[in-house]
């Protein structure tokens, strides 16, 4: 079922648990995610980022996943990720997500409140619920998202910032990266307790990939309720082709795709799992 993220964020708060919000790039990765959630039993956040509307029609990729989400049980959330442009949340709400993120973390706080308040607005009057950042990730390994300079997100711009905004949940800064960590993971769980102290709207976690298991539970058990997860998933299925291809023999494309789909599922597994602590 199609769900509005801000429910789906609700009740994870509630229960104590996180959803997996995965970055999706086409069929395969949409189909990969919805599986799983369906096989757990766990709701799933189908997350699609502004950087992919190049090559993703968005109107098209919106009335897929509301067409799979019918289909199943458990709750499913459309979501834009990390939109700089306003022109590109207004178009992701008239096609039906049920949620954006408007990044305004390379702008200073005023900046950035003032911006994200705008989006809310516009949002909220057509039900949408809305994300943003204070803080910026730096970029790891095998990452495709924009260079952050690792700005770590302080408790009381959270707290004015949530206050000053009407914004629905907010994406913490607390030392993880975008992709893989290029060294020992550096991430500042007492300051995560910091914000949940300054704040009460769920708290998500940008960086799920090569993140420690230790780390995200007590993360989850210090107010996160939903953790992004995208260069993981996107290793297992180019290393899947990767050997496809040193095979050197032909395989038809539809052979390719589906089991490229499969080699994504055991990793998403392993996620939504982890992330419904149970």
């Amino acid at each position: 079922m199609l769900a509005n993220t801000i429910d789906v964020l609700k009740n994870a708060q509630s229960g104590n648990y996180a959803v997996a919000a995965f970055n999706v790039y086409n069929l395969e990765t949409v189909q990969a995610a919805i599986n799983v959630a369906e096989k757990e039993n766990q709701p799933v956040i189908i997350a699609l980022g502004e950087r992919y509307f190049p090559t993703v029609d968005v109107e098209g990729f919106a009335a897929m996943v509301k067409a799979m989400a019918e289909k199943v049980s458990v709750p499913v959330a459309l979501h834009l990720d990390h939109a700089y442009e306003k022109e590109s949340i207004i178009r992701a709400i008239r096609c039906g997500f049920t949620s954006v993120m408007f990044d305004g973390s390379a702008y200073d706080l005023e900046e950035n409140m003032r911006r994200t308040k705008e989006i809310v607005e516009i949002a909220h009057m057509a039900g949408v619920s809305v994300e943003a950042e204070i803080g910026s990730l730096a970029r790891g390994a095998f990452s495709d998202e924009e260079e952050g300079d690792g700005t770590l997100t302080d408790p009381q711009s959270a707290k004015e910032f949530v206050a000053e905004t009407g914004v629905d949940f907010l994406a913490a800064a607390i030392g993880t990266v975008h992709g893989m960590y290029k060294g020992e993971p550096k991430v500042d769980l007492d300051l995560l307790e910091s914000i949940r102290q300054a704040i009460d709207v769920p708290l998500v976690l940008h960086g799920g990939s090569g993140t420690p298991d230790e780390i995200i539970k007590k993360a989850i058990q210090s107010g996160i309720c939903k953790i992004n997860v995208n260069t993981e998933v996107s290793m297992a299925a180019v290393s899947h082709l990767q050997n496809y291809f040193e095979k050197k023999q032909m395989e038809h494309l539809s052979t390719i795709m589906s089991d490229m789909q499969q080699s994504m599922e055991p990793v998403m597994t392993k996620f939504v799992k982890l992330f419904s602590n149970k």
